[in-house]
């Protein structure tokens, strides 16, 4: 039973860590007009991040806890402010998003660092999901892997935006995301071995990453949203960042159904 829920779990964070190269179709962009499309994308990002937050992360972290439904809320704001103390410690370290002479190119700003973090723990968190699943039954499984896939495609999308807007290059911000995305096959290799351990911590990662991605939303992208580099009309980024929240939605009707 063992050997098969491994080999069933290697498989499926495998194919959810290579869902992330979707990304790569970004390097076949033009430059400018990857420039054009940035406030969009910017503001699909922002209700990708809170869409998950709140229609996802928070929600499975008080179904997995159960009768500690307020220890989740707890840990959704240990995971904002633990984001922002992290934020402050990058900018206080070097001048994120200052021109730099020498190169002549943008440095990274702090907020592309910090999605970097969280995407990490999302990913890490996605592959406790998928071992765990398998470990109960295989066609749990599946369908737990299944609705991860549907749920990584708006959010690899997102993510790779953030990085490019953050000041990543195109080639370089595709490869990071991608050993983001690896952290999955971490996750599930490490709660095969651990399972009962990794299963008390669960919800309070799932309610520690939502709190990261609200932070990032909320402190970084809306700001840079109103900024003069990426501003455009309001009805504009309004139905942008409605798209990113329907994306999210879209994904718990189509586990509904299923």
């Amino acid at each position: 039973m063992f050997l098969t829920a491994f080999f069933y779990t290697l498989a499926a964070s495998v194919v959810v860590a290579l869902v992330s190269l979707i990304s790569a179709l970004f390097i076949l962009v033009e430059d400018e007009r990857l420039e054009s499309w940035m406030p969009r994308l910017i503001a699909v990002a922002v209700g990708v991040l809170l869409g998950d937050a709140f229609l996802h992360l928070l929600p499975d972290a008080i179904e997995i806890g159960e009768a500690q439904d307020s220890t989740v809320f707890f840990w959704a704001l240990v995971g904002m402010l633990g984001f922002f103390f992290i934020e402050t410690g990058l900018l206080r370290r070097g001048n994120f998003g200052v021109q730099n002479s020498k190169q002549g190119e943008r440095s990274i700003e702090s907020f592309a660092r910090m999605n970097l973090i969280g995407d990490g723990i999302h990913n890490f968190v996605d592959g406790i999901l998928i071992a765990s699943s398998f470990l109960v039954d295989p066609a749990l499984g599946l369908a737990t892997t299944i609705a991860i896939v549907l749920h990584e495609i708006p959010q690899e999308i997102s993510d790779i935006s953030v990085l490019i807007r953050g000041g990543y290059k195109k080639t370089r911000a595709v490869t990071l995301n991608f050993l983001c995305a690896l952290f999955c096959t971490v996750g599930a290799m490490i709660t095969l071995v651990l399972s009962n351990l990794m299963e008390i911590a669960l919800a309070n990662m799932l309610a520690m990453t939502a709190g990261g991605f609200i932070y990032i939303a909320a402190a970084d992208l809306f700001p840079l949203l109103r900024s003069e580099a990426l501003r455009g009309s309001l009805p504009s980024q309004f139905l942008a960042v409605l798209l990113g929240v329907l994306s999210m939605q879209l994904i718990l009707w189509v586990e509904a159904l299923s």
